[in-house]
């Protein structure tokens, strides 16, 4: 039989997935804020536990392919500016002259299809870590518990 949730529960619970957008005010803040939340009520409630975790939980995983973006966006923009580097002319920087030719353009295009993928996807993480968040502090208030889609659970 499962433990009644009272008020309390439902309002920390809540503002434990609420407290995650610090982190747009304070540098860590969605994990610090939420991380104190939890340890300090996770022994009064199991149902304020589950949400402890699950809040942590997600916020791990958005950093986590927030990184994995970054590190296959820096090679990708090391070799664009290597080719703007040519295409600029710089090194003959005494003619006070830039070389447009467009002819150079075409090279661009991979790289400018790559990165534009990587920011639709950037964003695209950004969409769902607000609206799961928001989805997840609806539900703890409510009394339901609710699972963060793609998060990877590294507090069991």
């Amino acid at each position: 039989m499962e433990e009644s949730i009272d008020k309390h529960q439902r309002n920390v619970s809540a503002f434990i997935h609420l407290s995650t957008f610090s982190k747009y005010l304070i540098p860590f803040g969605n994990f610090i804020i939420p991380l104190l939340l939890w340890t300090s009520n996770k022994e009064k409630s199991a149902f304020v536990d589950f949400n402890g975790k699950q809040a942590i939980n997600f916020q791990i995983s958005i950093l986590l392919y927030s990184i994995a973006l970054g590190i296959i966006a820096i090679p990708i923009v090391l070799f664009s500016a290597w080719d703007f580097i040519g295409f600029v002319n710089i090194m003959e920087h005494n003619r006070h002259d830039i070389d447009f030719d467009f002819d150079h353009l075409s090279e661009f295009g991979i790289h400018v299809i790559f990165l534009g993928l990587l920011g639709i996807l950037s964003v695209g993480l950004l969409v769902v870590d607000v609206f799961c968040s928001i989805i997840a502090t609806i539900r703890a208030n409510e009394g339901i518990k609710y699972q963060y889609p793609f998060s990877i659970k590294f507090i069991k």
